[in-house]
């Protein structure tokens, strides 16, 4: 009898302690801390070291929160997730020295291009290398960036971008709010070989590497990028809001100052929609091509450019 109570256990004993490394494996909100350690539960008390640390241990549609100042570390993310960097007393950075600080990618998981990730209060600094992108979204559904400082992405080709949207099928989402993108070769590019992909930029500033850099946006509407761009600010780019994409690509600019750029707005071949917005110190303000057009409201301001409107004529719908 003692032997088979001792059986049992030992068999309870077991099935606690799979239960327990089970739970600190998959818990839904987990810590970094600028002094954690990777080798802990990622608990508020026993915090990780790094972002990639505490994913493997973070749930699905779960948050990975900072306790405190520190470097976190690139990060892929294949899963459900919230990462906050935390404002007050934490300060999520990522320095993403030549490589891509946050790669979003659910492309080898059983249900690809069906996740859902936020990033929010987070600083990303390329330190003006020119391999990798602040942030790069390739598989999934939803890419939503809150309060975030993006910097340092110099490259070209698929690097250099302070966001970069490069999916394969659509429709997806992406969501882009009170967010500074500066010093970057491209501060969002959004495109899809597939369908489409609908970006909203609320309240984003986007300032270039330098001033009106052959090859450089503000944001770049490729092949099938579409995109409400309100209440921001982009300034010091070859085009501001580049239509890369032709008839398959669109702005809906609302709000927006357009500064400094040789073109505010290079329409391209594709359909633009702008109002209440302002067109400043640009060598075009807005500068179309065959097969472009802008739909204008009466509500639009362009001064000091050099020229305001080149290739045509805006397609005005103003309604008093």
């Amino acid at each position: 009898m003692s032997k088979f109570r001792f059986t049992l256990n030992l068999f309870a004993l077991a099935v606690f302690t799979l239960t327990v490394a089970s739970l600190s494996q998959a818990q839904t909100r987990t810590w970094v801390s600028g002094v954690g350690d990777d080798l802990n539960p990622c608990s508020r008390t026993a915090p990780c070291k790094t972002y990639a640390g505490a994913i493997s241990k973070t749930a699905d549609k779960g948050e990975i929160s900072t306790l405190d100042p520190g470097g976190f570390g690139a990060v892929t993310i294949t899963k459900n997730i919230t990462i906050d960097g935390t404002s007050g007393a934490g300060f999520g950075s990522i320095l993403a020295s030549g490589v891509n600080g946050v790669v979003i990618n659910d492309s080898a998981t059983a249900t690809p291009g069906t996740i859902v990730v936020t990033l929010r209060n987070l600083s990303i600094n390329g330190a003006f290398t020119t391999a990798g992108s602040g942030i790069r979204f390739t598989s999934g559904k939803a890419l939503i960036v809150e309060d975030c400082d993006i910097a340092g992405f110099t490259g070209t080709g698929t690097a250099g971008k302070g966001i970069s949207v490069d999916l394969t099928a659509g429709p997806k989402n992406v969501f882009i709010k009170d967010t500074n993108i500066t010093n970057c070769t491209v501060g969002v590019r959004i495109a899809t070989t597939t369908s489409f992909v609908t970006a909203v930029l609320d309240n984003v500033n986007i300032d270039a590497v330098g001033n009106q850099v052959a090859g450089t946006s503000g944001v770049e509407l490729a092949a099938g990028g579409f995109a409400v761009i309100r209440d921001s600010v982009i300034s010091r780019f070859q085009h501001g809001i580049n239509n890369s994409g032709g008839a398959n690509s669109g702005a809906r600019v609302i709000g927006s100052t357009l500064f400094s750029n040789a073109n505010g707005i290079n329409a391209g071949a594709s359909a633009a929609h702008v109002s209440d917005s302002q067109f400043m110190g640009n060598t075009a303000g807005i500068a179309l091509t065959a097969g472009g057009s802008v739909l204008t409201g009466c509500d639009n301001f362009f001064a000091g450019n050099t020229n305001d409107v080149t290739g045509g004529a805006l397609t005005n719908q103003c309604v008093k």
